[in-house]
């Protein structure tokens, strides 16, 4: 089950139209993909990700290894379809918060609201699979490294839309890229918590607020 968070315009790099209706084969393609990743998070869920084979996913789906390496480029980019999930549904809560909330304020709401949801099952969010993730980057060094790398590269999409929001030019101020890079040093700082010290902060949510709020209360520039 994959989240259905809407791609805002800051992700895609442009403010366009909306998406436009799939024919047969885009469909097609589409299930084949969602097909895989189902699939590849039940294999991750009973095996472990490092015991989990690309051969593996493809057979559950009866879809040879080519057909696969169409889609994705590892099975660390399958892994990573919910880090995608999570970033478009930041990015949607934010665009959402009011004109006028401080920058950080506004991203420790939206994340806190996406990790609860992530908890609960809400707006699309398999429980199962958020646990799932979790864990595997716990016991995995190699989704680990790509978690690192993957967030990094979503960090500029950040950078953009908090350049946005304050209404300044990222290619001179840099606020944009220190709040981005305080937010993901935040996000991970609450996972490294969760992996290493169990529940002593709570849930993920629940340390992920804590995490925010310790930002909040330095670093908290006003919208323009």
């Amino acid at each position: 089950m994959t989240a259905t968070a809407p791609e805002t315009g800051a992700e895609k790099g442009t403010a366009g139209p909306g998406p436009q209706p799939q024919g047969r084969r885009e469909r097609k393609k589409q299930r084949t993909r969602e097909a895989l990743v189902d699939a590849a998070f039940d294999l991750f869920s009973e095996k472990g990700f490092d015991a989990t084979t690309v051969e593996e996913i493809a057979d559950a789906v009866d879809v040879s290894s080519r057909t696969f390496f169409r889609y994705f480029a590892s099975k660390e980019d399958v892994a990573l379809t919910f880090q995608d999930e999570q970033t478009r549904a930041i990015l949607a809560a934010l665009a959402e918060r009011p004109a006028d909330e401080p920058i950080m304020t506004a991203l420790r709401r939206a994340v806190v609201v996406i990790a609860r949801a992530c908890e609960a099952g809400e707006l699309g969010f398999d429980p199962g699979r958020f646990q799932c993730m979790l864990s595997m980057t716990n016991d995995s060094p190699a989704l680990m490294a790509g978690s690192l790398e993957h967030a990094q590269k979503k960090q500029a999409i950040l950078i953009d839309f908090v350049a946005e929001r304050l209404g300044v030019d990222p290619a001179t101020d840099l606020r944009p890229h220190v709040i981005a890079a305080a937010a993901s040093a935040a996000f991970q700082a609450a996972a490294e918590t969760i992996r290493r010290h169990g529940s002593a902060f709570g849930t993920m949510s629940e340390t992920v607020d804590q995490t925010f709020a310790l930002l909040e209360e330095s670093l908290n520039y006003p919208q323009r």
